[in-house]
């Protein structure tokens, strides 16, 4: 996989960013890094330890200079069973955020459901448009994205975040979502998103039980969509703790690289990941591994 994430920093100051592309090919190389940034008081996976300002800025440095391709910053927890946030404090918690990693050179991507988030985000910055809803929670969304130029990634929910867990049901869990990705996919295209800057993610733990879960991961190649990226976010998920002793998801980490392991294996171009460093070490030792005597 190869990207095109130029900067521009010809303007004085302000960090104005050419568009993201994602290029998809058969490739040895390992799947690009995604390095969360929570800045949210609730997150499941770091419970508030990066809410404040200085600490996210902090962490995306840090993320940055352990080998993170992209930096993903969002302002709401979707974890199960969170309530949305007002937009005003959405707009607060993540705008200085994205200004000051993006001044800094770095590749950023917005977690946000909202169409204003979405536009003021790229405005200040961002590259990549990541919505669990898949630019269909907002009814502006689809046309923000297409407008602002940026890259997106459309991700598979069932329900929403409060509601999602309650009783996850489908037919065939990878038909139902590949199929929900292929009409996502064509309304991008029809809104003039150009399809090199279209990624999936089956939205691991997103209104999924556990066999929902494997059945997309054993399955991913099902819903590869023709000519956009695939991106698979599992880590520190709550299934995790289930296939193994209910640790706590500050210690899913071996769990989390066993699914990163997997999903590179079966082609993922993208990995969402908590832990930069040890994915990388692990993915740089299984690309070796994979390499001919």
């Amino acid at each position: 996989m190869t990207i095109d994430n130029a900067t521009d920093k010809s303007t004085g100051g302000s960090c104005r960013i050419r568009p993201f592309t994602f290029a998809v090919r058969a490739t040895a190389d390992r799947p690009l890094i995604m390095g969360v940034v929570n800045v949210t008081p609730d997150s499941f996976s770091d419970g508030g330890q990066h809410a404040t300002r200085a600490a996210a800025i902090a962490h995306g440095m840090r993320l940055a200079a352990e080998g993170a391709d992209v930096l993903d910053i969002g302002g709401e927890s979707t974890r199960p069973g969170a309530a949305p946030v007002p937009l005003d404090e959405e707009l607060r918690r993540v705008l200085p955020v994205v200004k000051a990693l993006a001044a800094a050179g770095h590749c950023i991507s917005i977690d946000t459901r909202r169409a204003r988030v979405m536009r003021e985000a790229v405005a200040a910055g961002a590259q990549i448009i990541n919505d669990v809803s898949a630019l269909d929670g907002d009814v502006e969304s689809l046309a923000a994205a297409a407008q602002s130029g940026a890259a997106v990634i459309l991700m598979h929910m069932q329900g929403d975040p409060f509601t999602m867990q309650a009783n996850p049901s489908y037919g065939d869990v990878v038909a139902d979502v590949a199929n929900f990705l292929r009409r996502r996919v064509a309304a991008c295209r029809a809104a003039g998103i150009a399809l090199e800057r279209v990624c999936v993610d089956p939205g691991i733990g997103f209104g999924k039980n556990v066999a929902h879960n494997l059945a997309l991961l054993r399955h991913l190649p099902r819903l590869r969509q023709t000519e956009v990226a695939l991106l698979v976010g599992a880590s520190r998920k709550s299934f995790i703790a289930r296939l193994s002793r209910g640790e706590p998801a500050e210690q899913r980490l071996p769990g989390s690289i066993a699914v990163a392991l997997h999903a590179a294996e079966r082609g993922a171009d993208l990995l969402r990941v908590h832990d930069v460093a040890a994915t990388i070490q692990a993915l740089d030792v299984w690309r070796g591994l994979r390499q001919p005597e």
